[in-house]
């Protein structure tokens, strides 16, 4: 009688559990659809030829400032080594994203696997973590180098350049893989439709059928520390600096070097301010809507910016670019 009962009950349980995971094999998204910017047909062929011209300066521009570094001996600096890294961040950063949102303005539906989904979320992640403690190390860079400039290359050593930036790409691996070890454990079932134009961490949780809460708790703690930690340095060194400008006895020099503090101030300003509203509020308060529109600054306008604010102003990028011009 046991045996019959358990034999019952192992056989009632089996076929639970087969009709569970046939279930869930059913219900399992292998893809998702991207909704994009805007879904208004009248903006869409407007604004694909837009981005495609952003994009197109972004990658010029970026790929023009490393190799115009690489090829020049008098920016072999320590600067612009950093200032060469962050052109590289910059234009894989927007690769990762615009290319498969300009499909989406002349495509009826954005279709991305699965696994390029996770991909792109993670190179994502990866280059704009980088991003936050480049603009950082850049930031410290133009601190030594108008606070202490007999010191500068000491401070600013190649072995510290190459430290410094080892720290910024490790930490963005760091990050993006933490995110993606408890992202890769949630599960998605029937709905498939992405509010956004990339795979990004809150419109991805949103899918879930599994609870988000440590994934939440996870990209809450880590956004903070990406964003506040890198601002604090930023902050830190541009009123430092502010305050050696303030001791130049030249007055067209503290307007030129106020200029030139300011457009950075700007850059940083709307990345961070952009990633914070973002990244700093629980998903169940952000307006996905809003996020679309806040992530185009940091994703897409500010890579396009940073070779313009930060490098083709300088006069050692304007003579080293007409010496090349001149050669060609």
């Amino acid at each position: 009688m046991e045996n019959q009962i358990f034999s019952s009950s192992y056989f009632s349980f089996t076929y639970t559990f087969q009709k569970t995971m046939e279930e869930v094999n059913q219900t399992s998204v292998a893809e998702f659809i991207l909704a994009g910017l805007t879904e208004n047909p009248e903006l869409q062929l407007p604004l694909f030829f837009i981005f495609l011209a952003v994009y197109s300066f972004t990658v010029v521009g970026n790929l023009g400032m490393i190799i115009l570094i690489l090829i020049s001996f008098q920016l072999h600096t320590p600067m612009y080594y950093l200032l060469s890294s962050l052109s590289f961040i910059d234009c894989c950063q927007s690769t990762v994203i615009i290319p498969k949102m300009l499909l989406n303005f002349v495509t009826e539906k954005n279709v991305i696997p699965y696994p390029e989904c996770i991909a792109q979320f993670y190179f994502f992640c990866a280059f704009v973590v980088a991003e936050c403690y480049m603009l950082a190390a850049v930031a410290y860079d133009r601190y030594v180098a108008i606070s202490n400039p007999l010191l500068y290359n000491v401070t600013m050593s190649y072995q510290v350049c190459l430290l410094m930036v080892a720290v910024v790409y490790g930490v963005g691996l760091v990050v993006a893989t933490a995110h993606i070890v408890f992202l890769l454990r949630m599960f998605f079932c029937k709905a498939n439709k992405i509010n956004h134009y990339f795979c990004d961490l809150f419109p991805l949780l949103e899918l879930s059928c599994s609870s988000t809460f440590i994934n939440e708790v996870l990209a809450l703690s880590l956004s903070t520390f990406n964003i506040i930690v890198p601002a604090v340095i930023i902050v830190s060194s541009y009123i430092f600096i502010i305050v050696s400008i303030l001791y130049i006895q030249s007055s067209g020099g503290r307007v030129k070097a106020f200029s030139t503090c300011s457009s950075h101030i700007m850059a940083v300003a709307v990345f961070f301010g952009s990633t914070a509203f973002m990244y700093l509020q629980p998903s169940s308060v952000s307006s996905m809507d809003q996020g679309k529109v806040s992530s185009v600054f940091y994703t897409i306008v500010v890579p396009m910016l940073n070779p313009m604010i930060y490098s083709l102003r300088n006069k050692d990028v304007k003579v080293a670019l007409k010496k090349l011009l001149q050669t060609i």
